[in-house]
């Protein structure tokens, strides 16, 4: 624990010089006070809690701060990036391939739902979440499991739009974004309305915006790649569209509301990707000849609270997720995409039928109550709850094959959660959560292979039933130093299901001893006779516990604030992707690293402030008990990043934001590429017109050539980033 021990002597050092705010602060026009008001925030704890009780590194992202951001940012992803300490580099595709948080996976919700496919752990989440209609974020930094598993990072909720009045509301957004390499190419559209209004005890939000993105580019020109990270998908020629209802029914104490979501999307690529080209470009000799790049997903959610509850106040929700992702088609590359389904022609070996089509159905009921328990101890809060999920999961090509075991799970889960305050200034808390999961994994025969230049024929998967559970704990407290200014300190531990759909993919791949045992003498001379079988009890991943252990300070004051923390995580069974070998294995691995965000109302008119982050991370590549290979770049691909910047509001209302993002690079994996760090200016200038508002920006305003770190270490060749791009929006209300 020596990381610990240094990462907490550098956070106590520095804290008095930082601090995030645990008051939200009000946009001040100039000659107007700076008003402060509690933050509240509920992801962290299942219930309404402020920011000040929360024993670790809480974010919320609301107001100005979040309008300003939708306006610049392309997607979900790229604005959590950007103010977000310790979430990597957006990768500026549709996928969410190695972007991580604290160097590990992030659960996403929207409205405390959760959007992740935890059976086949595919990455296409949080770039599909529709900006329009969100009006806050809640970022839990750290591992967490009081929504379930996929949180061994960090937790990020998306909270919807809830500011209905007796006067309807219409919102009407248009945006056009732009690559100057070649805007008549390049000009995407963008289109949101969204209708809110209370009728007496009913309410209801409309929302509906799509968006269309044609070519990209680079700084030096270049057109980027339909797919540079193999089977992702890119960030061009893409149609997005997006349908949100919700109906409400409010008295005084009791809500009731329901909601549905249709998410679609669709990329049509005209070329494959060379791969072999340093940075990855698109192969204008090989029109792409797969299907388009598709999603067809469905949220319906149900919510019941009651804070007249007899034991508390409650909420009930129930949901369902009806979720369709098809991925690129994708050509044999020995460097890249080693084991394809096989043709039956080594010349061509990748079977024209291979494109992969995720099929995933989530339903689940979550009770939460926040019992008061003065009679025992004045302020004290039990939170407790039960959970109910039933996942079933496919995924098949395009001739109706499976290539996964189609998988059916269902899980039970009760936690608990007691805050109490010892002293006027010290509060402490602490829960644990208990799940259970049933998981039935079907017979299937996986479809021959081609892997490292020879054929391999189709093997039987023998699936089963299987039952496993899992204990997670936290433990924590907050101490106030003064009115202003906060120390914390916790322990925290999330888990993960170890994308077990992946396990029976690569079934007889998954390992050098696992291909000996189902081929036999066919790849192992001397192995004897092959049976063409494998169990899946023999290759099922364990689940991955995190621990999480961090140490903090958060402030808020009239003119300045911030916060800052360092963490450790370990974990004895962490998760790490091989692209040379395209296997999968864990092992003991350890990440620390520090986190800061500051602001400083230098006057009434101009606000500067900084997001700061650093990661590292080990693990036991060669399983001899000692921690000391660095982890990969796919899960750690920038260690440094932060964000520095500036507004300034002049007295006609004209609003100016100038801003510099810049991350490190990383050579500590000598066998691959070498990340290279960047620094990006953008800025951007907001003012009313007419009733509504008018807002131009740029992005990579100097046109910078970069390596984009993340995309590039999903596969281990050279992805550039975006180059310069201007956009133009109008938002008006009526």
């Amino acid at each position: 624990m020596r990381h610990a021990a240094l990462l907490a002597g550098t956070c106590l050092a520095l804290m008095p010089l930082f601090a995030m705010p645990v008051f939200a602060q009000d946009q001040a026009t100039e000659g107007e006070a700076t008003e402060l008001k509690p933050l509240v925030i509920t992801t962290a704890t299942r219930t309404s809690r402020p920011v000040s009780s929360i024993p670790g590194s809480v974010m919320v992202i609301e107001g100005e701060e979040l309008e300003q951001q939708k306006k610049l940012a392309a997607n979900a992803s790229a604005l959590v990036s950007k103010l977000v300490p310790g979430f990597s580099v957006s990768n500026q595709t549709l996928s969410g391939a190695s972007e991580t948080f604290r160097g590990r996976g992030v659960l996403v919700l929207v409205d405390g739902v959760a959007r992740n496919t935890p059976l086949r752990d595919v990455s296409r989440v949080l770039s599909l979440v529709d900006l329009a209609k969100v009006e806050r974020i809640e970022v839990v930094n750290g591992a967490s499991s009081l929504y379930g598993s996929g949180a061994t990072g960090g937790t990020i909720n998306f909270i919807t739009r809830k500011d209905a009045t007796d006067k309807p509301s219409v919102t009407v957004e248009t945006k056009v974004r732009a690559f100057t390499e070649s805007l008549g190419k390049s000009a995407a559209p963008e289109v949101s309305i969204s209708a809110t209004q209370k009728l007496g005890n009913f309410d209801y939000l409309f929302s509906a915006s799509g968006r269309k993105v044609r070519r990209t580019y680079d700084g030096d020109g270049r057109e980027l790649p339909s797919d540079a990270m193999l089977g992702q998908g890119g960030g061009d020629r893409t149609d997005f569209g997006n349908l949100y209802a919700r109906l409400g029914f409010e008295d005084e104490s009791r809500r009731f509301e329901i909601s549905g979501e249709l998410v679609k999307m669709s990329q049509d690529p005209d070329w494959f990707t060379n791969f072999l080209a340093n940075p990855a470009v698109p192969d204008f000799t090989s029109p792409y000849t797969g299907r388009p790049v598709t999603e067809d997903s469905k949220y319906f959610t149900a919510r019941y609270s009651d804070s007249a509850f007899a034991l508390g106040d409650l909420e009930v929700k129930a949901f369902h997720n009806d979720m369709e992702k098809r991925f690129p088609f994708t050509r044999f590359d020995t460097a890249v995409n080693n084991q394809v389904y096989y043709s039956g022609d080594p010349r061509n070996p990748q079977a024209d039928y291979a494109q992969g089509t995720l099929y995933s159905k989530r339903t689940g009921i979550n009770a939460t109550v926040a019992t008061p328990l003065d009679s025992i101890w004045q302020d004290m809060v039990l939170t407790w709850g039960l959970d109910f999920l039933h996942d079933e999961t496919t995924q098949k090509i395009q001739n109706g094959w499976d290539i996964i075991s189609p998988m059916r799970q269902n899980s039970v889960a009760a936690f608990a959660q007691l805050q109490a305050p010892v002293t006027d200034r010290l509060e402490i808390q602490g829960g644990v959560r208990y799940e259970r999961f049933f998981l039935n994994v079907a017979d299937f025969n996986r479809p021959a292979i081609y892997y490292i230049n020879r054929p391999y024929p189709a093997i039987d998967v023998l699936g089963g039933s299987f039952e496993y559970d899992n204990w997670t704990f936290n433990l924590g407290g907050t101490f106030d130093l003064t009115p202003e200014l906060q120390a914390f300190a916790g322990f925290s531990q999330g888990f993960s299901l170890t994308d077990i759909g992946g396990f029976t993919r690569r079934a007889g791949a998954n390992s050098s001893a696992e291909l000996c045992d189902a081929y036999g003498a066919l790849a192992c001379p001397g192995a004897g006779a092959p049976d063409y079988t494998v169990s899946y009890a023999s290759i099922a991943p364990d689940p991955q516990v995190v621990n999480n252990y961090e140490i903090g300070m958060r402030g808020g004051w009239t003119d300045f604030g911030g916060s800052l923390s360092a963490f450790v995580s370990t974990s004895d069974d962490g998760v790490n992707y091989d692209v040379a070998s395209n296997r999968v294995s864990q092992q003991k691995e350890r990440i620390w690293g520090l986190e800061a965000t500051g602001w400083w109302q230098a006057t009434d008119s101009f606000t500067v402030g900084t997001v700061l982050s650093y990661q590292e991370g080990r693990y036991d590549a060669d399983r001899d008990g000692d921690i000391d290979s660095w982890l990969p770049n796919n899960r750690i691909a920038t260690p440094f990043r932060g964000m520095v910047y500036g507004t300034y509001v002049f007295e006609n209302g004209l609003n100016l934001r100038g801003e510099v993002v810049f991350f490190s690079g990383r050579d500590k994996i000598t066998t691959v590429p070498e990340i290279e760090g960047a620094a990006l200016v953008n800025v951007m200038a907001s003012k009313k017109v007419g009733e509504g508002e008018l807002s131009f920006g740029i992005e990579n305003l100097f046109d910078r050539d970069y390596m984009n770190p993340t995309a590039s270490a999903t596969r281990n060749n050279v992805v550039n980033g975006e180059g310069r791009t201007v956009s133009l929006s109008y938002k008006i209300t009526f």
